[in-house]
């Protein structure tokens, strides 16, 4: 087993504790998308708490990967998220975290044809 699929398995024995499900294709395709950065520390992780990491996954993430236009509706999703990864889990992994924004914001379709 490649070091890739030993970290999506990681990342999906993580969502399954939290009681989330999710669709194998989708999450894969989201967690290879973020490349060699899921095996490192600060990078592997979303800080809900630090306005920049905020800014960093709205407009590298939703706005120049996704090409979502700007707006409150993507601050409403990253909170709806962060709600639903638990706001005092302190290890938000950004593949999870991204997972749950496609899904929240019907991205699905973009995710799986690029």
């Amino acid at each position: 087993m490649s070091k890739y699929d030993e970290k999506i398995l990681f990342y999906k024995k993580n969502m399954t504790s939290m009681g989330l499900v999710y669709e194998d294709e989708l999450f894969d395709k989201i967690t290879r998308g973020l490349g060699p950065s899921i095996f490192k520390r600060d990078a592997a992780s979303v800080s809900t708490s630090d306005e920049k990491e905020i800014f960093t996954v709205k407009h590298n993430f939703l706005i120049n990967k996704l090409g979502l236009e700007d707006g409150v509706y993507l601050d409403d999703a990253i909170n709806k998220v962060a709600v639903v990864m638990g706001k005092t889990n302190r290890v938000k992994y950004r593949a999870i975290f991204y997972y749950l924004l496609v899904k929240e914001l019907g991205q699905e379709y973009k995710v799986l044809n690029k």
